[in-house]
């Protein structure tokens, strides 16, 4: 009834002005005829107006984005991007560690890249750079992980060979890989919090733009 009203308001306005000019004397009748023409002009782009601003945001959304995984179809494994994979077999951080970082715990890779605005001590920097190795090595193993698993769940239904059972299977393994990879990068930047100064982390937030 709400989107209604407006255009029910809009159409009797029309034909009341309509029915005023209709009445007019016949001396002015090329007149009337256009203003009934033009407000009949009016009136249509005034309706076509109200259709499409009473449009709720899902529906304008909606119409725009009526293909938003067009082209997934062709991925290797379809819940991962090429850009995912490859980061995954690199061991990125992919975002997994912000928990820590935008709340005072600095990462390894990072702190190393501030070295000489942190003026790091040769032993911070010889620590750190232990941690970010070991970082990196456990994070490439769990990320290749996190494609297996990634693809066993995908092959089961590019296979057609899903079931109730083998679901919970697959979803449970690939949840708890990824699960291993956030503890492992959440977990260094914990240990790496022990190896910088309060001032040292205050300049790293600061750096960082936090």
């Amino acid at each position: 009834m709400r989107h209604i009203l407006p255009i029910l308001f809009a159409t009797m306005t029309w034909a009341t002005s309509t029915a005023v000019a209709q009445v007019q004397g016949s001396n002015g009748s090329q007149q009337v005829q256009q203003t009934q023409s033009a407000q009949q002009t009016q009136h249509m782009q005034h309706m076509q107006h109200m259709q499409h601003t009473q449009q709720s945001p899902t529906q304008q959304h909606g119409q725009a984005h009526q293909m938003p995984y067009a082209g997934f179809q062709s991925r290797e494994i379809k819940a991962l991007s090429s850009q995912q994979i490859e980061d995954l077999k690199a061991g990125k951080g992919m975002s997994l560690a912000l928990p820590a970082e935008l709340n005072g715990y600095p990462g390894p890779s990072h702190a190393l890249e501030l070295a000489d605005q942190l003026k790091l001590s040769a032993e911070q920097k010889k620590r750190l750079q232990e941690l970010f190795d070991a970082m990196s090595k456990e994070a490439k193993a769990i990320g290749l992980e996190v494609i297996e698993a990634e693809r066993k769940l995908d092959r089961l239904f590019k296979n057609k060979t899903v079931n109730p059972q083998n679901l919970k299977e697959a979803t449970q393994a690939s949840a708890e890989a990824q699960a291993r990879l956030r503890l492992s990068h959440l977990g260094y930047h914990l240990v790496t919090v022990e190896v910088l100064s309060p001032e040292q982390v205050a300049t790293y937030n600061r750096l960082r733009g936090y």
